[in-house]
């Protein structure tokens, strides 16, 4: 049931697997600091800044950054065999990732025949920035509900380490002014990773975790203030955090006019920024820091599969009955909530 196109509600859908697959390779903040101590020392900026204000201590890569795709197809294949769902009972496999090695054909297809998926499987890219995973559930959800499959997968796998290395190949070059340096500070949270979630009718799957429904909404008049690619991402950090905090809770009035109730959920499982992007969060939602677990730190952010590794990660400490709200903002800007009932 939808009410326009921002409040929604599943009917028949749970969540019956979801994983993370690792980057192999620490790459901690203390060594970007020590390629850029020149350029920290010419601009008169402190060393740490990465872990003092944005809480990264460290992110991961993988061996070669074609291997965002391998990360995806192994998520893939363990979030099936965690769900004990056939790859011959997949009516619909979306690709998430930002990343991508060439325009086409789709990292979809290339997944889905990692994976060995039949081809009643259809599949294809989602892209949305941050968001694209969520948004990937969400149009699973939606066709599970219609009937027009049973069994969904979802994946994403992202590379950093170009946008790491083109970053900091900018940042070390002569003449770089301050001004510069903090547009493209953001770039230095981003990590690599994997995950992938298998959805399904929650009729024949008792023991799944439902996924009730959430809500949308955009203000894509802020769609310049962070734009990135191969190359770097250049951002707007102050129009971007007023941006997103707008949204935010405007998204949180509107779906408590329209009935969820959000006040006091067992765990807010964001979107993995910063420490000033959970804490701002916190503060506008007036939420209870302790529900909500942290990944940042040591992945740093790892794009749309950000959210789905926090979740997989805290899985083990939840109890049926719990309740979880997935907050998402991507780039754009878009933000999407949905709640799931453990």
């Amino acid at each position: 049931m939808a009410n326009g196109n921002a409040t929604f509600r599943h009917s028949n859908v749970a969540l019956l697997g979801l994983t993370e697959i690792l980057a192999p390779n620490e790459v901690t903040s203390q060594e970007f600091d020590e390629r850029l101590a020149d350029t920290l020392s010419t601009l008169n900026l402190p060393t740490g800044l990465l872990q003092r204000v944005a809480g990264v201590d460290a992110r991961r890569n993988w061996d070669q950054p074609s291997h965002f795709a391998d990360g995806a197809i192994a998520a893939g294949k363990k979030a099936l065999a965690e769900s004990g769902v056939s790859p011959d009972s997949i009516g619909l496999m979306v690709n998430t990732s930002v990343t991508r090695e060439h325009l086409e054909p789709s990292v979809a297809v290339g997944v889905h025949a990692g994976i060995g998926l039949g081809p009643q499987a259809m599949n294809f890219d989602i892209a949305n920035a941050c968001l694209g995973f969520v948004n990937g559930m969400t149009l699973a959800a939606s066709m599970i509900d219609a009937g027009q499959i049973e069994y969904a997968l979802i994946v994403a796998g992202e590379d950093a380490s170009r946008v790491q290395e083109a970053t900091l190949r900018r940042l070390t070059r002569p003449g770089i002014s301050r001004e510069e340096y903090l547009n493209e500070f953001a770039s230095l949270t981003l990590g690599s990773g994997a995950s992938a979630a298998v959805l399904g009718p929650a009729d024949k799957h008792p023991n799944g975790h439902r996924v009730l429904g959430g809500i949308t909404r955009a203000a894509t008049q802020h769609h310049e203030l962070c734009v990135g690619d191969h190359n770097g991402m250049f951002t707007d950090t102050k129009g971007l955090l007023a941006g997103g905090m707008e949204l935010v809770v405007a998204a949180w009035e509107e779906a408590h006019e329209d009935g969820w109730n959000w006040r006091d959920m067992d765990r807010y499982v964001m979107h993995q920024v910063s420490d000033v992007h959970v804490n701002s969060i916190t503060k506008a939602a007036n939420l209870d820091p302790d529900r909500i677990p942290v990944t940042y730190p040591e992945l740093g952010n790892v794009g749309p599969a950000s959210l789905p590794i926090t979740l997989s990660r805290e899985a083990s400490h939840l109890k049926p009955g719990d309740r979880i709200l997935c907050m998402g903002v991507g780039s754009g800007l878009n933000t999407a909530m949905t709640e799931i009932e453990w």
